[in-house]
């Protein structure tokens, strides 16, 4: 297991008909040598799995990658609230490898699709 910087991109869409590298998240998680998310050590290191989301000309984001109550993985810009986290779908089992696909519920609760364009070791 290595803590890894991960990007994301948004996917081709009606918005963007060739994706947009100008929109997206960067986001430092533990990941296994398969690619997946690794639950027991984001526990350790929590503290450094951070998130920043970018979004064309609109102000960064930054934010914590958590664990919902009921398991699922998410993006947490305020920790008093759960009203703006954006949750992965399935990203517990998804393998975030360089040209595969996830996608994220937003803050205006719309899914997107994001292609994973890097993965690199954090430390």
């Amino acid at each position: 297991m290595t803590m890894q910087r991960i990007r994301l991109e948004l996917a081709r869409g009606h918005e963007f008909a060739e994706g947009s590298r100008h929109h997206g998240y960067e986001f430092a998680a533990p990941l296994d040598d398969a690619g997946h998310l690794v639950a027991t050590e984001w526990r350790i290191e929590r503290a450094r799995c951070r998130v920043r989301r970018f979004w064309g000309t609109a102000p960064e984001e930054l934010g914590l990658l958590i664990r919902t109550r009921g398991g699922a993985w998410a993006f947490d810009y305020d920790p008093k609230s759960d009203a703006d986290d954006e949750r992965g779908f399935k990203f517990d089992k998804h393998s975030f490898v360089p040209g595969e696909y996830v996608s994220i519920t937003e803050h205006d609760h719309v899914q997107r699709t994001f292609r994973i364009a890097s993965v690199l070791d954090l430390d």
